[in-house]
């Protein structure tokens, strides 16, 4: 808006802010001073803007009461850097199957230039009210402790089930959380970003998947919500439909079934892991949408699919 616009539109553009503020109060006071952890996909980091609108949206959350927590993927970040080392990639059931050198790289990228660059770009979009993002790796103060994954397929032929090895590939078996809740209860503004690496009781190093990282440290915080951003609007059900609200139960189901496959079954595994945890609800929402957390947690209408027990 210009000083060239007219003064009635002025009016009308102060008035819709004005009003926007206001119905978003009830949301505010519900979720002042609690912890709101906050999965933000690989896909939608790739754009600047969209990152820089996200990171403007987390330093809002944290000025009105909220202590948000980040924990950030990064899968198109390695692919790409994997595809430059000639290394080639295998999925199952989403996971990423990781040997010796996808793990060097893994670890290079998420705790390297993906997180640095989010912590860095919540500091930018803070720095008038001094909130700061401060880059974790999961290896921190053994924030994560894993236990390696074991995945299990039937052969397509004689149709005889089958253990993956998924290489260096964890699942968080304990959370210490401690580093993580000293910061966000800190007197100072800021927000912890955290890369989805950990280690076993060994000490080797191991990736996580991001979405299960997220949901394991949204349990042992006891977050109000856990909103787990990726570049899909939602869960779907069989006709390819928007699912805006489900159980826990109802979550089992479409993976029983089948409905739900590929990326969206750790994605479902995860909202019901955290659920049982602890957490209040989980939001399964499209990080790519403008404002998509703000839209969440202080309107009506919400966004994705919310699940909860």
């Amino acid at each position: 808006m210009t000083a060239d616009t007219p003064a009635a539109s002025r009016a009308e553009t102060a008035f819709a802010t004005a009003k926007t503020l206001a119905e978003a109060l009830p949301f505010i006071q519900r979720y002042d001073r609690e912890t709101v952890v906050i999965k933000y996909g690989g896909h939608a980091m790739g754009d600047e803007a969209t990152a820089q609108r996200f990171a403007a949206d987390v330093v809002l959350l944290k000025l009105v009461g909220i202590h948000p927590v980040v924990v950030h993927g990064g899968g198109p970040q390695i692919s790409a850097m994997l595809n430059r080392a000639g290394v080639k990639s295998e999925f199952v059931d989403g996971l990423r199957v990781t040997d010796t050198a996808t793990m060097e790289i893994a670890e290079m990228v998420l705790s390297g230039a993906v997180n640095k660059q989010l912590a860095h770009l919540i500091t930018q979009a803070g720095r008038e009210a001094d909130v700061r993002g401060v880059g974790l790796s999961g290896k921190d103060a053994r924030l994560f402790t894993v236990e390696k994954v074991v995945r299990t397929r039937k052969d397509p032929e004689s149709r005889i089930e089958q253990v993956v090895d998924l290489g260096f590939v964890g699942d968080p078996k304990e959370v210490d959380a401690q580093l993580v809740m000293t910061l966000i209860k800190a007197d100072q503004d800021y927000v912890p970003v955290v890369a989805p690496i950990g280690v076993d009781p060994s000490g080797a190093t191991f990736n996580i998947n991001a979405d299960t990282a997220a949901g394991a440290l949204a349990g042992a915080l006891h977050a109000k919500r856990f909103l787990l951003l990726t570049d899909i609007e939602g869960v779907k059900d069989g006709n390819g439909n928007l699912i805006p609200e489900m159980t826990i139960a109802d979550a089992q189901d479409l993976i029983a079934t089948g409905v739900a496959n590929g990326g969206m079954i750790p994605k479902l595994e995860t909202a019901i892991a955290a659920v049982e945890a602890g957490v209040e609800a989980v939001v399964i929402l499209d990080g790519r949408t403008p404002h998509a957390i703000l839209n969440e947690l202080f309107t009506d209408s919400g966004s994705g699919t919310l699940i909860r027990s």
